[in-house]
């Protein structure tokens, strides 16, 4: 009986997993170049759309605002008013048959009822430039200054045309009414100030009634000289995140903002971290034949 003869094994048959390992570094290039385009091209076209977008209604903004503060500054020279009217003096006078004269030679309370109306008119001023400063923080700068001036010109001239109003009517009755001879109490009225035409056509305000828009003038011009920001706007204060990129510096061990390098002795190092030296390698000993140094 012969030998049986084995049977010879068939090749063996490629992997599947090979093809597909071979086209696989050839399809990710393709799919990874593509992306990186669209990338690229997506971030050009950011910053070339993004200035496009301003913000919509910006110096109508600013004028409504304006408007408004203007509106309520000249509404409270009304209470102004009626405050200068329960301050200042009335003037004696006597009914003539011409009108009205002073009742003394000299009277001194026309020249204390223009005395209380420049004092009011300089302390609102003071307080309407605070006002506009602190409550219109935005608009900070050349609109704020004609807002706050602009404001106290305009209630300036309200309180005076209230204040000269309060008693008035009855003191034209009694002018009217009275016999000559009559000793009068005429309301307080400015002398020092009020308003002229120019040329006849144009009111042009002149005198004390200039006060309180001068003294907003000048408070909100030093509010602005001893503003510590560049914008005279509220700026967030800065991070410590630029002095980490600033050499010069020290860093701490932890890396924090302002710390030091500490040293092995817990002395705090003056220079950076990566400039210490290195600790001194230690002592080699001596050769087993080499003579042993003097004892002494």
């Amino acid at each position: 009986m012969s030998p049986t003869t084995p049977a010879a094994e068939p090749p063996a048959r490629p992997s599947a997993a090979t093809p597909q390992s071979s086209t696989e570094p050839t399809t990710e290039p393709t799919s990874q170049s593509t992306t990186d385009s669209t990338q690229s091209a997506t971030d050009a076209a950011e910053p070339t759309a993004q200035p496009a977008a301003g913000p919509p209604g910006g110096l109508s903004r600013v004028v409504a605002s304006g408007v408004v503060t203007l509106s309520v500054l000249g509404l409270l020279g009304a209470p102004l008013g009626w405050l200068w009217a329960a301050v200042a003096p009335d003037t004696p006078v006597i009914k003539s048959g011409d009108g009205a004269v002073y009742g003394q030679a000299q009277p001194e309370q026309p020249v204390a009822a223009d005395g209380w109306f420049s004092l009011l008119g300089l302390a609102f001023g003071v307080l309407a430039a605070l006002a506009v400063w602190f409550l219109l923080r935005r608009h900070r700068g050349p609109v704020g200054l004609v807002v706050a001036a602009a404001g106290g010109l305009t209630a300036a001239l309200v309180a005076w045309q209230v204040g000269r109003r309060v008693g008035l009517a009855g003191y034209q009755r009694l002018l009217d009414t009275e016999p000559d001879g009559t000793s009068l109490s005429k309301p307080a009225d400015l002398r020092a100030g009020g308003i002229e035409l120019f040329l006849g056509v144009v009111p042009v305000p002149y005198g004390n009634v200039l006060l309180p828009a001068f003294a907003a003038a000048v408070t909100y011009t030093l509010l602005a000289g001893w503003s510590r920001w560049p914008s005279l706007r509220p700026e967030p204060e800065p991070d410590g995140a630029w002095l980490a990129a600033c050499p010069s510096l020290p860093n701490g061990p932890t890396g924090g903002f302002g710390s030091a390098p500490v040293g092995s002795a817990g002395e705090v190092s003056s220079g950076p971290a990566g400039a210490r030296p290195a600790p001194s390698a230690a002592p080699e000993p001596p050769a087993p034949g080499a003579a042993e140094p003097p004892r002494g």
